[in-house]
């Protein structure tokens, strides 16, 4: 049985919630069929602490490191979180529009933010990821196909191709898409969901 379950208000089982005010509701009968793969680190290149949540939850202290001036009046947030160690936050239902993907573009559609779901992997463009990221990763993934008609999964980088370089060279989509089978994933195989070529 799959450890994550997504509920009719668009909020998964076998999480931390931390609820982002960086949210507003998708237009009416919008069609959810986008998954938006990410990565992060803050600061840059390091992992653990408290400072992706605060991001997304406005309380971040731009004081603590020198990097985080730049970030003073960002207000950004993604549904899902997937540490390093497997541990998944979500901060925005999946039923609402997180403000992740930015000025983008997917098959001739503006605006990912309004057909996605934003998933961010604790990492970097420059570092392999792990195990029990891929595993989340997976689980997460055919939760959210059980509760929403998605059809394709993507990078930033390619639906922000020049601006953004995420979830980066060292993303294993073929492992991604592996692991999906090998989890038994059922509806997903089935339904064609499209990879990154």
């Amino acid at each position: 049985m799959n450890r994550f379950q997504i509920d009719a208000g668009g909020w998964s089982s076998g999480v931390e919630r931390q609820p982002s005010p960086n949210f507003d509701p998708r237009a009416p009968d919008t069609v959810v069929d986008l998954l938006v793969i990410h990565n992060i680190s803050l600061p840059p290149n390091q992992f653990g602490g408290p400072y992706i949540a605060d991001l997304f939850g406005n309380r971040l202290d731009c004081d603590a490191h020198p990097y985080f001036d730049q970030l003073r009046a960002l207000k950004v947030s993604a549904h899902f979180l997937i540490r390093r160690d497997g541990h998944v936050m979500q901060f925005v239902s999946a039923n609402d529009r997180a403000w992740h993907a930015g000025a983008s573009s997917f098959c001739g559609r503006e605006r990912c933010n309004d057909l996605s779901i934003g998933i961010e992997l604790e990492g970097t463009d420059f570092d392999p990821f792990e195990d029990a990221q891929y595993d989340a990763l997976a689980d997460l993934t055919s939760a959210l196909k059980a509760r929403y008609p998605l059809t394709d999964v993507a990078g930033h980088e390619h639906i922000a191709p020049g601006r953004k370089t995420d979830p980066g060279p060292h993303f294993d989509w073929d492992r991604f898409r592996k692991s999906l089978i090998r989890n038994k994933c059922v509806s997903i195989t089935q339904s064609n969901l499209r990879f990154p070529a």
